[in-house]
């Protein structure tokens, strides 16, 4: 997994920013008038707000007039939540007050934000923070694009050069495209340019592919006077040049990573505290005078990026050999009877709580799969290496869909990798809210295949 620490910044800016806003409202108002309510109130607000309004959605080729138009319309919005407190809970501030430290944290927020754009910028000028790239494919339309990366240095992008298979006698020509791939082992590319005008759909599909297993960023460079699908944002750089971002992701955006990991801990928080708490000394029971061996069954899976993480289970069967080799199947002789119920009501699921709280898993995911097994279902399905770009979950679509259990054809692997798929590209929060219910409900309706 690559180590793109710019990934940190949006973060640390919102702390700074309620920072901000917290030590001006302490500093300007009166200590009878303010208490921690308020506080809390105008930090949350603003958080909701800015995700909404985009506020901290600044990248390394965004304007300058982007940022005045984003800092416009945050504090209008802003501006109508701040004084709609006062009129709900009647507080009696007085309004020199509130209008000083309005002003105070519009003034105070735009420096910084302003200041941290440039200090970026000159930072990257100075040749750190670069992002590697390539281009692939040579015709006018990337030819702009290499002439504004060598020639805009404060953008952050390191030119390596360019593959064609139309041979150049040209310093920056690194070869064909075939040689991309051999070229990205020994330079780790961060970012990947193709022309479209230049490429087949099947050489496009292929570098897609390979950029998704690498963490590679791809983007199109189009011909101008084509349309292209809503589903591809169109970016601007430098104002007049035009790129096709591809397979845009939820979870490309910081925001939604952020809300998906915060309300994985606050759920795993309380199972672990409501349920597992009184649970787990029952079950230790239970499970030990039936067979010996450890109550928690540790098991090594797949995990995002396709690292190895040690996966726990309620112990359902008799210690055995095959145990992390061959999945459970109906009538399993392995299984005991305790395990029998753990299984039909997934209650031997419930230590991955713990596995999400550590941050190997997440509540809501592709399911994890041994790593023998990983390595077959890459052979016979395509695209298989995508589940990888999110954590693993205790619960997916594909499992709420009818797809869990034991794989007995290849439709079943394949119709999962599908569905897992379709989780990553339309993700949203509430989705993750229907998977969980459905999950409940069918928990407790008793499903066929769990065994």
């Amino acid at each position: 997994m690559k180590k793109r620490y710019s990934y940190f910044i949006r973060p640390i800016q919102v702390v700074i920013d309620l920072v901000l806003i917290n030590f001006i409202i302490l500093l300007v108002y009166k200590q009878e008038h303010i208490n921690f309510s308020f506080l809390l109130y105008l930090s949350f607000f603003w958080i909701i707000i800015s995700y909404f309004l985009g506020f901290y959605r600044v990248y390394r080729y965004t304007r300058v007039l982007r940022l005045f138009t984003l800092l416009v319309k945050q504090f209008l919005v802003f501006f109508l939540g701040y004084f709609a407190y006062f009129g709900i809970f009647k507080n009696e501030i007085v309004i020199a007050d509130r209008f000083l430290a309005l002003c105070y944290i519009f003034s105070s927020v735009s420096f910084f934000k302003l200041l941290w754009f440039f200090l970026l910028k000159r930072y990257r000028y100075l040749g750190n923070n670069l992002r590697k790239t390539v281009v692939i494919g040579f015709d006018d339309s990337s030819r702009n694009v290499i002439k504004l990366f060598k020639s805009k240095s404060n953008l952050g992008y390191k030119y390596l050069g360019f593959f064609s298979n139309k041979v150049y006698k040209n310093e920056e020509y690194l070869g064909k495209l075939e040689n991309f791939y051999n070229y990205n082992k020994l330079n780790d590319v961060d970012e990947v340019y193709c022309s479209l005008t230049t490429l087949s759909s099947n050489e496009i599909k292929k570098i897609n592919k390979f950029a998704i297993e690498k963490d590679i960023i791809l983007k199109l460079i189009p011909n101008s006077t084509e349309l292209y699908s809503k589903n591809q944002s169109v970016q601007y750089y430098d104002d007049t040049l035009m790129v096709l971002n591809v397979n845009k992701l939820p979870f490309e955006f910081a925001e939604n990573f952020y809300i998906k990991r915060i309300f994985d801990i606050l759920f795993s928080l309380c199972v672990c505290i409501f349920i597992l708490s009184w649970l787990m000394p029952i079950l230790w029971v239970l499970i030990k005078l039936e067979s010996k061996g450890p109550l928690i069954f540790k098991q090594k899976r797949e995990g995002i990026k396709g690292s190895e993480f040690v996966c726990y289970k309620f112990r359902s069967m008799k210690i055995n050999s095959k145990a992390d080799k061959v999945h459970a199947t109906k009538n399993d002789s392995r299984i005991t009877k305790i395990g029998a119920f753990l299984r039909r009501t997934s209650l031997d699921e419930l230590p991955q709580f713990f596995n999400v709280l550590i941050g190997n898993m997440s509540v809501v995911g592709p399911r994890p799969h041994l790593g023998s097994l990983s390595l077959e279902y890459q052979k016979e399905v395509d695209d298989y290496l995508k589940r990888h770009i999110v954590k693993p979950g205790i619960t997916g679509l594909a499992q709420v869909s009818g797809y869990r259990g034991e794989i007995k054809k290849r439709a079943d692997i394949k119709n999962r990798v599908r569905l897992d798929i379709f989780y990553i590209e339309n993700w949203s929060f509430f989705l993750d809210i229907k998977i969980i219910l459905k999950t409940v409900l069918n928990v407790s309706q008793g499903e066929e295949n769990a065994y």
